[in-house]
């Protein structure tokens, strides 16, 4: 059964309150669904960095605070990004950030 799920009030209360879990060195994740598609916040500390990995299936990223570079340049805060089935990139974040991301299926790291 599908159920919608709602996160009042998700920006206003701030990232701190949120309970991040560890995703892979300097990144942590807080899990919105787990289930495919994932919906994730992930948190980048300054300098951390994600190897370089395929999308199986749509990617999408809406960088809510700070910065996040990839292949194709920086995307800050505001900027959507959208990353196809097929395409490759590494990402990094040289100040930190936080962003939403929506994966339709898990990557594979190249």
């Amino acid at each position: 059964m599908n159920k919608q799920t709602i996160l009042q009030k998700l920006i206003p209360n701030g990232w701190d309150t949120l309970e991040f879990q560890f995703f892979r060195q300097g990144v942590d994740i807080f899990w919105i669904r787990e289930n495919s598609p994932q919906i994730a916040l992930l948190k980048y500390q300054a300098g951390a960095s994600v190897p370089r990995h395929k999308h199986i299936g749509l990617e999408t990223i809406l960088v809510l605070e700070g910065d996040q570079v990839d292949d194709n340049g920086t995307a800050l805060t505001g900027d959507l990004v959208v990353n196809p089935a097929g395409t490759e990139h590494a990402v990094k974040s040289e100040t930190g950030c936080i962003v939403l991301i929506q994966w339709e299926k898990p990557v594979e790291f190249v």
